[in-house]
């Protein structure tokens, strides 16, 4: 499992295995967030499959299937609410980079971090994110 870390509790990794749930709930993780629409993906991993392994190693398990076009408000809400679980979070995609990217937006809305702070911290985690910095400023205004 590549998971790479974003913050404190907010960690992205590329596409997750099943057997991979109970290597998260072992590494603290305590909710899975799925950002992977099941079209993309063969049905060895499709959310019901993945959700149920989650579940069986104890942990919560959000189904929040994102790419570009549904990348709305309303899900980066969704995003940033399950993000806030109380504990640490692992959310996944093809890459990590949707996970991200919709972290940074909703990091960006709060006005936790700053823009500076939210391109470093998935600079650290490997996602390139400075040529959001635009659309990070003007929702950071928003």
């Amino acid at each position: 499992m590549d998971m790479r870390q974003i913050t404190d509790t907010y960690f992205v990794a590329p596409q997750l295995d099943p057997s991979d749930m109970a290597l998260a709930a072992a590494a603290g993780i305590t909710t899975i967030i799925n950002n992977r629409p099941d079209a993309e993906i063969s049905d060895s991993h499709h959310t019901s499959v993945m959700q149920a392994a989650a579940e069986a190693a104890g942990l919560a398990f959000v189904i929040l299937p994102i790419t570009h076009q549904t990348m709305t408000p309303e899900a980066v809400a969704t995003q940033s609410e399950a993000a806030q679980s109380g504990g640490k979070v692992l959310a996944y995609c093809a890459s990590g980079t949707r996970s991200t990217i919709i972290w940074a937006m909703g990091q960006a809305r709060s006005g936790d971090l700053s823009v500076d702070e939210i391109v470093q911290a998935a600079a650290v985690g490997g996602y390139d994110l400075s040529n959001l910095r635009p659309q990070l400023s003007q929702l950071s205004q928003g």
